[in-house]
Formats: structure tokens, C-alpha cells, sequence
């Protein structure tokens, strides 16, 4: 049983990963802009928080054994998040990742590929970024956790596939369910494998 810090509670991602660390029986500050939105489970306190706000934000994160944000990088600020945990003295850090960043093949990523999404290509940069951030911070024990291409509410199987920079996809295509990715990214919180890196998660 830890202390975990969740930000981003009530998100698609983040909700899977709320039931995951309750179920599993941690204790966890659920942090959402909304709080009422945030679903009410078994050692889960509710509380609202303004991520761009690094003095107060560090204060609710102050006290816990991990911090996870499941936040869209289009509506959040990698270095005020960073900065952040780094105030708040918490030495572990999860991030729930993008598929963008992923290569088909060496140097060649996910979001620079003809055909990507123009809708989809400010949240996949900023992952990115995102990455690019945590790999030049080397004061935190940081791990990034990218999804597969297509990211979907599923069913919570136990059966996937790890990876490391590589998109993963089957004869079916590239997907993971919110799910079963929850269970990939407790799993790395409970049983530490990519500290100071990044890996997948995909069937």
C-alpha cells in the first residue's frame, strides 16, 4: 500500500487508473479542476487543484510516495508539472504518455507520418515535449508510459504486450484499452522496470 498523488482523476485514462490504484488498495489524493466529477472509490480523497499554480500544486503533492498525471499536453505546462513534483519532494514520477512520440522504424516517429491526424498533431507534440522535458531531468524518477495508436475504452484483460520506443500493432492495427494500460502503468508503480525512461503498452 502506498500514498499515491493522481492528477487528472476524472479523465478517460485517469478514471481507469483511479479504480486500478483503488481496487489494488492504495491510498490516493485524486486531483481534478472539477473534484465533483471524480468518481467516489475506496481510499480515494477528492480534491480540486490549478496544476498552473506550481507553489500550491507542489503542496497538495507534498507527502506521497508516487505522483501520476494523466492531463492532455495541449492544457497543461510540462515544465510548471516537472517543476511541480519537484518542489513537492516527491521522488517518483509516472506520466501517462502519448503514442506520437513512438517510431514505425528507427527515427521515425508516430506523429511525423503522412497522413497523421492534423487534429491529433498539438496533443502528439506536446508528448513529445513532454518527453524531451523528463529525459533532461535527472532528479526525479521518472517513467513515461506510451499507449498504442488507438487509446479506447476496452475491457480490463491482464493481456498486453511492453514495448520500449517502438509503436506496438497486431493484425488488428495498434490499440490498448484505458483498461488494461491501467494495469500496465500500476504494475510499473508497484514493480519499478523504466525508471528514467519510456515504454508501451499494446495487444
Amino acid at each position: 500500500m502506498s500514498k499515491i498523488v493522481l492528477i487528472g482523476a476524472s479523465g478517460n485514462a485517469g478514471s481507469r487508473i483511479l479504480k486500478e490504484l483503488s481496487d489494488r488498495g492504495h491510498i490516493v489524493t485524486a486531483i481534478a479542476r472539477n473534484a465533483d466529477k471524480i468518481e467516489a472509490l475506496p481510499n480515494v480523497t477528492s480534491v480540486s487543484g490549478d496544476l498552473y499554480d506550481t507553489e500550491k500544486f507542489a503542496e497538495l503533492l507534498a507527502g506521497h510516495d508516487a505522483v501520476i498525471s494523466s492531463v492532455m499536453f495541449v492544457s497543461s505546462d510540462a515544465q510548471s508539472l516537472i517543476d511541480a513534483v519537484r518542489k513537492s519532494g516527491v521522488k517518483r514520477y509516472l506520466v501517462v504518455g502519448g503514442a506520437g512520440s513512438l517510431e514505425v522504424a528507427p527515427g521515425q516517429r508516430v506523429v511525423d507520418q503522412p497522413g497523421f491526424p492534423e487534429e491529433y498533431k498539438g496533443e502528439a507534440l506536446g508528448g513529445a515535449k513532454f518527453l524531451d522535458a523528463l529525459k533532461s531531468t535527472d532528479d526525479l524518477d521518472w517513467t513515461f508510459l506510451s499507449p498504442s495508436a488507438e487509446f479506447v475504452p476496452g475491457e480490463r484483460t491482464g493481456q498486453f504486450r511492453l514495448g520500449k520506443d517502438t509503436l506496438l500493432s497486431n493484425e488488428n492495427g495498434s490499440s490498448i484499452s484505458f483498461e488494461d494500460y491501467a494495469i500496465a502503468l500500476v504494475d510499473e508503480l508497484e514493480n519499478p522496470k523504466h525508471t528514467r525512461e519510456r515504454f508501451t503498452v499494446g495487444y
